[in-house]
């Protein structure tokens, strides 16, 4: 994967030191499967026009304004020039204003990471600097930056030689999580039954390792364009099958421990099976080899 340009360029400032850097997004979808909207009928793309909601002319781009709904049918035109007016002052610098400990940042907070990096060799050490000085206080440092005019708060922490930002959400972005958890009742679990269903998360229990992950979907859809243009006919999938309602709890707990046991039993043995099945030839031409001397 060829690495991103940068999305913003600028100064990192610590007090009165600082040091010019560049913003890169630290993850991509773009090589994710997308898809084209295309005419049926002639197999041209289509095309999208913007037109008036009301004659349904199409509007020339010189000819369209931003607009804000303040009652049904009735907008507030925006300017440009008015935008300005209330723009936050872009100085090109992400001033570090505090230092909190991670711990202390929900991650409902969380938007998006970059890799941040020093923008050439001038202001190496200052950067290095910095980053080191972060690392000390064992925090994430918090400052703020303008992308495409709306400004953002952003977690800067240590990451390898480098450092990592993070935006984050503001307040009110945030949805309130009583408005969905509080009609859940409150209900006293069996011991039995909860010691079964840690039993289960015992036998599921691993090390975290995103070399395992695999994008079942996005592989099944490269297969399918691929049999696709080599002309196949695509048979549909079966229909999902429903997850059967849970009528005895504990019973079920019970048969998913008792099913989890028996496939950890089975990959273990597995290896052992294909060593054994490795070794009885060579054991078989020992054998020959003895005979015929």
């Amino acid at each position: 994967m060829a690495a991103a340009r940068a999305n913003w360029k600028g100064h990192l400032r610590l007090s009165l030191v600082s040091c010019p850097i560049a913003l890169y997004p630290a993850t991509s979808e773009s090589e994710k499967v997308r898809f084209n909207q295309l005419n049926r009928r002639t197999g041209n793309r289509i095309r999208y026009l913007k037109v008036d909601a009301a004659t349904g002319e199409e509007v020339e781009g010189e000819d369209i304004v931003k607009g804000y709904q303040v009652a049904k049918g009735r907008f507030v035109e925006i300017a440009d020039e008015d935008l300005e007016a209330v723009a936050v002052e872009s100085t090109r610098t992400i001033d570090i204003d505090q230092f909190v400990p991670k711990d202390e940042i929900d991650d409902l907070y969380n938007i998006r990471p970059y890799y941040i990096a020093p923008e050439g060799k001038i202001g190496a050490e200052a950067f290095v600097t910095i980053r080191e000085a972060i690392a000390a206080t064992g925090k994430v440092a918090l400052g703020r930056v303008v992308l495409s005019t709306r400004e953002h708060v952003i977690a800067l922490e240590p990451r390898g030689r480098g450092l990592m930002g993070t935006l984050l959400r503001y307040p009110y972005e945030v949805r309130k999580e009583s408005d969905y958890f509080d009609d859940i009742p409150e209900i006293k679990i069996d011991k039995e039954m909860l010691d079964l269903a840690k039993h289960i998360v015992q036998q599921k229990s691993g090390n975290f390792d995103p070399a395992r992950f695999e994008d079942r979907y996005e592989k099944g859809l490269r297969e399918l364009i691929e049999r696709k243009a080599a002309g196949e006919t695509i048979a549909a999938a079966p229909k999902e099958v429903q997850a059967p309602n849970v009528i005895n709890l504990m019973d079920a707990l019970k048969r998913s421990l008792a099913a989890e046991r028996a496939e950890r039993q089975s990959a273990s043995a597995a290896p052992a099976k294909k060593a054994a099945a490795a070794k009885k030839p060579a054991a078989k031409s020992a054998g020959r080899a003895r005979k015929a001397g």
